[in-house]
């Protein structure tokens, strides 16, 4: 259900392109602090419910970044693996076609689930704007997601929620959800502090090994073989199994709703952070809270996706956007953690407190008589 209220949405578009076939769903939740930012997902089961739900969270994750965005998201109804790469080319130039008089104006789209530089390549040229898409190739200007930006940050407030629990981070035990963009990242940066990961999955399967993971030799079998179940020392799990490990830290860092009401139940670990987006619903959240178990929010753990993006909008080099993605995740996920603790309540509750002062702040200001 799409809620709306004082914050928004404040436009829900629906795209038809009949030459093509292309159908998508542009959500721009709320602009107070700048142009709606938020990625291009291509899946064959995106709804516009799920849309909103993404558009609203990228809301809250920009104004706790501190970024002058606002939140919006973008989906298209399409199923890469059944379809060549040139029809993938032509449905994204059709989207960026479809959005000439809205992006850059009040939206700027990026990378998500099923789409990268390439395919931002393909928005650019069917709207015909740099500044509509982030994430873009190097020769276009970009900063490619593919550098990893989101999981270093999620790598960054992890340490923070290690620290605030009073966990060794080299004596953690961590099991990972996906080993996409975010997933494989964020297991590398902590492989290389120390930290134990003792599961990863993907679309295939779980591989768990209560002794660890190479991180070097299972990146070199998913490349090989195209899948972690594949990786020999371990045995193979089903997806589900891997959310009941009772581990320190689970990172789910693919799919939404992956904890839900069927396993919540069952989850063992004593932290979740979020890597992904909406990788579970409030309420859910809510019960692990009564569980005592930590949860880092989404719009707080995996920010520097969007940091990225606020650096490529603005010219700035590699460097200078790994050294902001640190600074910012450390510092909003300490003032988080902080805030609950202080207020009683979860992180969810903290964060949503500091992001929604900031906006209202700005729907202030923005509505004031000239």
């Amino acid at each position: 259900m799409i809620e709306h209220d004082e914050f928004g949405p404040e436009k829900l578009i629906e795209l038809y392109d009949p030459k093509t076939g292309m159908h998508g769903f542009l959500c721009v939740d709320n602009t107070s602090l700048g142009p709606g930012k938020g990625g291009i997902r291509m899946t064959p089961s995106v709804t516009l419910e799920e849309d909103f739900r993404l558009a609203r969270t990228m809301t809250w994750k920009c104004s706790l970044a501190g970024l002058p965005f606002g939140g919006a998201k973008s989906a298209i109804i399409f199923d890469p693996k059944n379809n060549p790469i040139e029809k993938k080319k032509e449905i994204m130039q059709a989207f960026g076609r479809a959005l000439k008089n809205i992006a850059p104006k009040i939206y700027i789209a990026a990378p998500d689930v099923n789409t990268g530089e390439e395919e931002m390549r393909w928005f650019v040229e069917g709207n015909g704007s740099l500044k509509s898409t982030t994430g873009k190739p190097k020769d276009l200007g970009g900063i490619p997601h593919e550098l990893g930006s989101t999981g270093y940050g999620v790598f960054h407030s992890t340490l923070v929620a290690a620290k605030f629990l009073k966990i060794d981070i080299k004596e953690a035990k961590i099991a990972i959800e996906g080993f996409g963009n975010v997933g494989s990242f964020a297991a590398k940066h902590l492989s290389e502090v120390g930290a134990k990961v003792v599961a990863v999955s993907d679309s295939k399967g779980c591989i768990f090994n209560p002794d660890g993971i190479d991180f070097n030799k299972l990146s070199e079998v998913k490349k090989e073989t195209g899948s972690v179940i594949n990786y020999k020392l371990g045995n193979v799990l089903s997806n589900a199994e891997l959310f009941t490990l009772p581990v320190d830290f689970l990172i789910p860092a693919a799919l939404a709703d992956v904890i839900n009401s069927g396993n919540v139940d069952n989850i063992k670990a004593r932290t979740v952070v979020e890597a992904a987006n909406i990788p579970m619903k409030p309420e859910i959240e809510k019960r692990l809270y009564e569980k005592k178990i930590l949860v880092v929010p989404d719009f707080v753990a995996n920010a520097g996706g969007v940091i990225s993006s606020y650096c490529e909008y603005r010219g700035y080099d590699v460097e200078k956007m790994f050294k902001l993605v640190e600074k910012k995740v450390v510092k909003n996920t300490k003032a988080v953690l902080r805030r609950a603790k202080r207020d009683n309540s979860s992180p969810r509750e903290a964060a949503m407190k500091i992001a929604k002062e900031r906006v209202k702040k700005a729907m202030e200001k923005r509505n004031q008589p000239m």
